[in-house]
């Protein structure tokens, strides 16, 4: 069975089709600029050229044919018509408490992803209309939703809960949600197969480092804590969001610099993190480059990173219990030498003992611990895809 897996932004569509006997995708490519001028598909089949296709793209309806054009194209496609695709799987941002797991999508589910719109404004309409414009279609194909917020929805309520007076949660869902949840599943279950070892008998960190970063506590397969809240904005500092302050600071700025709540939060989201504070860039690329030649800004926006991931890891070895395994993925975590010697350096305590030379290595699975050391160190490559067409392939399957 190929599986269609989608993943709309606001002005942006990403799918991968993946042959689920192989686990491979035999093609995945992505549009840019829904909506706007200079619209773009750039579609690419398994071990083929780059396409490049230009085309007035209004809205996700006409990004998802243009997509499903380009799938079944004589030259350039991957399948010979649509009836080889026998479902689609949907990246969902916000679930809020509403799922815990993935789910078929019908009616009675879209009025819940909808319902969610207001904690996920920039996302989850998006995904709506992604999954609008699939129905239309290709009626008849199943379609599931895959939510970022599901797998943290085993978190204890003493992991969720804020200091708030309780009649919020209660009003308003007012909790932490968490994010990520798709790449953290992911790489906890590859982390079992490289330690050899059942899942449900493993304690893991899993930390997945990149503009968006997040770090998971991860017992038995199971999140039972997590540094992203209420919105990606709480946890670590980020490529652009500030992570967590002093809640007083956000009304002390907005008065300070006379904005309104919007411009506040827009602020805090997108002019901050390593971005506001080295004055440099979001990428960290960028800051490692120019902390080599000096810049003082740049360095101390990786020294803060790092600092703050090692906070977390610390803290969750202590909700944990000490942990086994401790995973980097994403962009940062699975390409950046450096930053991971950085973080693991000074967790002797946990068992920790990394590898230079098998450190000295970019986006594959490896351990890099040392032969004795007690607590595994792994670079583990994320795929999300592939995880949401694993879910999507198996609920289309079941009975």
């Amino acid at each position: 069975m190929n599986i269609l897996v989608i993943n709309c932004g606001s002005s942006s569509l990403k799918y991968q089709l993946l042959d689920m006997e192989t686990k491979n995708p035999v093609a995945k490519g992505l549009v840019e600029r829904i909506g706007m001028p200079g619209s773009v598909l750039t579609h690419r089949k398994a071990a083929g050229d780059k396409e490049i296709i230009t085309a007035e793209i209004p809205n996700h309806t006409v990004a998802v044919q243009l997509v499903l054009d380009a799938l079944v194209n004589p030259e350039y496609g991957a399948i010979k018509n649509l009836s080889e695709i026998g479902a689609v799987g949907h990246r969902v941002l916000h679930g809020k408490d509403l799922f815990s797991q993935s789910v078929l999508i019908n009616d009675e589910v879209m009025k819940a992803i909808e319902q969610c719109i207001e904690l996920g404004p920039l996302h989850n309409p998006a995904n709506i209309a992604g999954i609008e414009g699939c129905r239309t279609l290709m009626p008849g194909v199943p379609q599931v939703a895959v939510f970022d917020t599901a797998f943290h929805q085993t978190m204890p309520p003493e992991a969720y809960i804020y200091g708030l007076p309780y009649e919020l949660y209660e009003k308003y869902s007012i909790r932490k949600y968490g994010f990520h949840g798709t790449s953290h599943k992911y790489v906890s279950q590859r982390a079992a197969v490289l330690l050899k070892r059942p899942l449900e008998e493993l304690k893991l960190i899993s930390c997945h480092l990149g503009n968006g970063s997040s770090i998971t506590a991860v017992q038995g397969g199971k999140s039972v804590e997590t540094s992203m809240g209420f919105t990606p904005l709480e946890g670590l500092m980020m490529g652009t969001r500030c992570g967590d302050l002093d809640p007083a600071i956000v009304s002390y700025i907005q008065k300070k610099e006379n904005l309104s709540s919007e411009e506040v939060n827009e602020f805090l989201n997108k002019k901050c993190g390593v971005l506001g504070l080295s004055g440099v860039s979001s990428d960290f690329r960028d800051l490692e480059g120019a902390a080599k030649e000096g810049n003082y800004r740049a360095q101390l926006a990786l020294d803060v990173f790092a600092h703050d991931v090692k906070k977390y890891i610390g803290s969750y070895a202590a909700i944990l219990d000490g942990a086994d395994a401790i995973i980097f993925t994403a962009g940062l975590g699975e390409n950046s030498a450096e930053m991971r010697a950085k973080i693991t350096k000074g967790l002797d305590y946990l068992g920790v003992e990394i590898d230079p030379e098998k450190n000295n290595t970019r986006g594959k699975e490896i351990d890099i611990s040392t032969e004795n050391a007690r607590c595994r160190v792994l670079v583990i490559p994320t795929n999300e895809e592939l995880m949401i067409a694993m879910e999507t392939y198996d609920i289309v399957n079941q009975g």
